[in-house]
């Protein structure tokens, strides 16, 4: 009998696994339709007061998605204000949902990702993730990585799927 050889582990196969980029800290929404009158009517004057006593400090050290959860017009100044009283609390404030969020986190991370490591060489990025990576991220790192990569997989090593090939 011959031996069992791993043909994946003596390949020049990278893996790129997002889930390991992921950041960490405490995801919080902040839903603003409870400071609306009846849920849909912005009044300055009770805006601003649900804004000046409203416990900032909470966020600290958090990811803060801001929404209104009914179909109210905000005017921009509105999530500018509450962003200002986020801003030395929070670590990033975005206006819109949790996935929202995540992918401005992402988009951050992969601007400023070294990709020299995956130049000329064949890609997989990893598919499975037990974190809540967005659907853009992927998209995101195809775009960054592609550029200098050989080939590019999605998947696991045992069953990928060939995106693109240099």
């Amino acid at each position: 009998m011959s031996d069992i050889i791993n043909r994946v582990a003596q390949s020049k196969l990278v893996t790129f696994d997002l889930e390991e980029l992921y950041p960490k800290g405490e995801r919080k929404v902040l839903d603003i339709k409870d400071w609306l009158l009846e849920g849909i009517i912005l009044r300055e004057k009770e805006f601003r007061t649900h804004v000046e006593e409203h416990e900032w400090s909470t966020y600290q050290d958090s990811y803060v998605a801001l929404q209104c959860s009914t179909d109210a017009i905000v005017p921009g100044w509105a999530f500018m204000l509450i962003a200002s009283k986020l801003t030395p609390f929070a670590k990033k404030v975005v206006v819109g949902s949790l996935e929202d969020l995540e992918t401005a986190l992402y988009q951050t991370i992969l601007q400023d990702l070294d990709v020299s490591p995956y130049a000329d060489k064949p890609v997989i990025i990893k598919g499975c993730s037990k974190k809540p990576v967005p659907e853009n991220a992927y998209l995101m790192a195809i775009e960054k990585i592609q550029r200098v990569a050989k080939s590019m997989m999605y998947g696991e090593a045992c069953s990928s799927v060939p995106l693109f090939k240099r």
